[in-house]
């Protein structure tokens, strides 16, 4: 993990650190705990828990205190390599992500070194800051975009001294008010372009923050098992910043291991020191993956089935899944070993989190819930002369949800776009002005590109996917590929799948599925299974069996490059006899 800064000139870094107050530490005592306004940054609130432990990784534990002190003696480093041009906090990952008035731009060691210089020159960052562990790779990246590069040594770690001009620093943080200034730059997963750069500003980010930490009943006991990307929304916000937002623990793991989540996630063979998880988020695949492991470990013994069910349903208050669409195959087999029901959401880099299945809800798998407090989501179709016409307008305050149905539903439901407008909607797409304008409608609600579907009997959102790449046309149908997907998964020897749709002169596209077997069975076996679940237009006509599909970090298919090669490739595709 490495991070690129947009550096502030100083003249608005004098007042850096603003409305931090009442730390007690050492002999140092202040005062005046809680500003005026509603909205505070994520490490403001950090010195309300200065003792408490925030950070638990492979190498020790680090309180709030560690973070701040640390971010405080970076910002010396930083300061000098450009010449005293600016000033910053950083610590690691995590204390780049506290900074009160630097662009801070995450970008993942998995990312190929082209995209790292596309990330570092298109967010014309000033400085690049990694760990040894990436220190070769970045010193290229460094060299071949001519950014500075600061190496985090191990010194970091070690920061527990309060100083005076700590303390001084942190009566600086009273005076600023930086909500409307930027945070973050969160680059796109590029499923369908090229990655762009999502600029957040403060009030965007702790919007988000404050949402979530009220819908998912954050508190300061909760310790969160940690294993996302951390430069992805789902793994800055709603599993580091939320924490770190009400005092609770983040174990950190430094990569995806099945064995060890399940090590951790039960509570055995752990340091002593290692907090119990009670919240546990990741996608869809690190669930199939973890999974497989019980299969592999578990399976043949059934007197640790009970354990680990009775074990995760006491201990473990909250699993979500999201990033990428559940299908009910997996959610029901979660549930079965685990007694969870997996609490689904919908959100992308541009909005956060807007949509979320209630906490104490039944959690029904398929749908992804309500718009959270203070979102407010429609539905809509376009039209011939290219403007919009709502079809349903929803929001919630309170969890008192309002919708207004400006259509008759068909067989009980709406699907249009969904457009979202509120507090977490990002600011821009940075350097892009002509794109960002085009992503917004007339009256300023953004354009998620998602096709969505609204119960009115159930009263909630179901997502049906990318409305260019998800939604097939094909013979005059509209049809869902990840509700076609979602059937195919529930047979037993299917591992696997993803639906496209292929162009077609006589259908417009035709239904392909793209399938990962664990044993040999014939199409013509999985068609003839899928005749009595979904109607005869959603069948796929041609597949192509694979090995693996490929997915980003995410867990996201790239449907459009699957399309390009599979046409490229000039592969003849398998047809059922019916």
């Amino acid at each position: 993990m490495s991070v690129f800064t947009k550096i502030i000139p100083k003249r608005n870094i004098n007042s850096l650190f603003s409305k931090i107050r009442n730390v007690c530490y050492g002999d140092f005592q202040f005062s005046n705990i809680a500003p005026k306004q509603n909205l505070v940054p994520v490490f403001h609130k950090a010195t309300q828990f200065f003792n408490n432990v925030a950070l638990c990784d492979s190498v020790g534990n680090y309180t709030y205190g560690n973070i701040l002190i640390a971010a405080t003696e970076l910002s010396k480093q930083i300061s000098q390599k450009l010449d005293n041009k600016s000033n910053a906090k950083c610590f690691s990952f995590v204390l780049t992500i506290l900074p009160t008035l630097l662009h801070t731009v995450p970008v993942s060691s998995s990312h190929p070194q082209s995209m790292i210089e596309y990330f570092a020159n298109d967010s014309e960052s000033k400085l690049l800051i990694t760990v040894p562990q990436y220190s070769e790779l970045m010193h290229t990246v460094s060299t071949n975009t001519k950014k500075i590069l600061i190496v985090l040594d191990n010194n970091f770690r070690k920061s527990t001294t309060v100083t005076q001009n700590f303390k001084q620093n942190l009566d600086e943080l009273q005076s600023t008010n930086i909500l409307n200034k930027n945070a973050l730059i969160i680059y796109t997963s590029g499923t369908t372009g090229y990655p762009k750069g999502v600029v957040l500003t403060h009030k965007n980010v702790t919007n988000q923050i404050h949402t979530l930490v009220d819908a998912w009943r954050w508190t300061s006991n909760d310790a969160i098992l940690h294993i996302l990307p951390l430069q992805h929304i789902h793994g800055i916000v709603n599993a580091l910043l939320c924490p770190l937002y009400v005092g609770a623990k983040c174990v950190m793991l430094p990569n995806f291991d099945p064995n060890d989540v399940w090590v951790h996630l039960l509570g055995v063979k752990t340091k002593p020191e290692c907090p119990k998880i009670s919240v546990f988020m990741a996608v869809p695949t690190v669930y199939t993956k973890l999974i497989e492991e019980y299969k592999v470990s578990f399976e043949n013994d059934p007197k640790i089935h009970e354990y680990i069910k009775t074990n995760l349903k006491t201990k473990v208050r909250l699993m979500v899944s999201g990033s990428a669409p559940l299908s009910i195959p997996l959610y029901e087999k979660w549930l079965e070993i685990t007694g969870h029901r997996l609490l689904e959401r919908y959100g992308m880099s541009e909005i956060g989190m807007c949509l979320s299945q209630l906490y104490d809800s039944e959690r029904e798998p398929g749908y992804v819930g309500v718009p959270l407090n203070g979102c407010s989501v429609r539905l809509t179709e376009k039209s011939d002369d290219g403007n919009y016409n709502t079809l349903l307008e929803c929001t919630s305050v309170n969890d008192n949800m309002k919708v207004h149905l400006n259509v008759k539903p068909t067989e009980d439901a709406v699907i249009g776009e969904l457009h979202v407008c509120g507090s977490s909607v990002f600011k821009e797409y940075y350097n892009k002005p002509d794109i960002t304008q085009q992503e917004f409608t007339n009256d300023n609600w953004f354009k998620t590109g998602d096709t969505c579907q609204y119960s009115v009997g159930k009263k909630l959102f179901k997502m049906l996917g990318r409305t260019s790449l998800d939604i097939i046309k094909t013979g005059g149908y509209k049809v869902s590929a990840l509700e076609i997907e979602t059937h195919i998964l529930s047979h037993p020897n299917v591992i696997d799948c993803s639906i496209v749709g292929v162009p077609n002169e006589t259908w417009g596209q035709v239904v392909t599925a793209f399938v990962v077997f664990n044993q040999n069975i014939s199409i013509d076996d999985l068609q003839t299974f899928l005749k009595g679940r979904m109607p005869p237009y959603w069948i796929p006509k041609t597949f192509k069996v694979v090995t693996t599909i490929p997915k980003n970090i995410m867990g996201k298919v790239n449907k459009t490059e699957l399309i390009s090669t599979l046409l490229n490739s000039g592969e003849k595709l398998m047809c059922a006899k019916s």
